[in-house]
């Protein structure tokens, strides 16, 4: 089964509510819930990983900033607030010499991205030779794939990451529909992340945050079984 990853955010910024939000999703039965250090302040950030560490879940923050110096920042953040997981980002080296010694687990973007919010260009070839490289340095875990942000075929790129990378997938970004969990727990990526979409309640659910969650969650849940029958 694909892991659900819901992240508190819309418009590539954390939601202004996130606190509000998070609590009423703390008796789900998610596991993974994220974040972006735009739209909130330090602060709250580490009081949201607090809670949901609390509760028992992975924490992942997903870096959006442009510039390797902004991007830096984000890492930092990360680091201070204690995630477990940093995804995204495009400087590595740089990242990379941050997150030593920390224990965070580091996805950054394979292929090339492209301005904010983030879209993925390059052909399947290109973008599965930089998954291979990047995950062939030290320290890279896995990686974010913004798959439904490219403008070509979708389900080729997946399946050519998956199998050109040594850690594990997740398919981030555009998300909204069961035909595309369905493609991608087949294709073998590790995970997905919804969050725009759910609180522009674009998911086939009622229109609330909650329900929109436990529909993908339960959709998840479906195409695994389906995969594994």
């Amino acid at each position: 089964m694909a892991e659900f990853i819901f992240m508190l955010t819309h418009d590539d910024e954390t939601v202004a509510d996130a606190l509000a939000v998070y609590d009423d999703l703390r008796d789900t039965s998610l596991t993974h819930i994220g974040f972006k250090d735009v739209g909130a302040e330090p602060e709250t950030l580490a009081e949201l990983t607090r809670r949901m560490h609390a509760d028992g879940r992975t924490v992942y923050l997903e870096v959006v900033s442009v510039s390797a110096d902004d991007e830096l920042r984000s890492i930092r953040v990360a680091r201070d607030v204690g995630v477990d997981v940093v995804m995204g980002g495009t400087h590595v080296d740089e990242a990379l010499g941050l997150l030593s010694g920390s224990g965070l687990r580091y996805y950054p973007f394979p292929g090339q991205i492209i301005g904010h919010p983030s879209v993925l260009a390059g052909s399947v070839e290109e973008i599965a030779a930089s998954a291979a490289d990047l995950t062939a340095h030290d320290g890279v875990h896995g990686l974010d794939l913004l798959a439904y942000r490219h403008t070509g075929p979708v389900e080729p790129i997946i399946g050519a990451l998956v199998q050109a990378s040594r850690g594990p997938v997740v398919v981030a970004g555009s998300i909204v529909s069961e035909a595309q969990i369905r493609a991608l727990t087949t294709l073998g990526a590790w995970g997905f992340t919804i969050g725009g979409a759910a609180f522009e309640h674009v998911l086939p659910a009622e229109p609330t945050i909650r329900a929109q969650v436990e529909w993908a969650l339960e959709t998840a849940a479906r195409a695994g079984a389906a995969t594994a029958s």
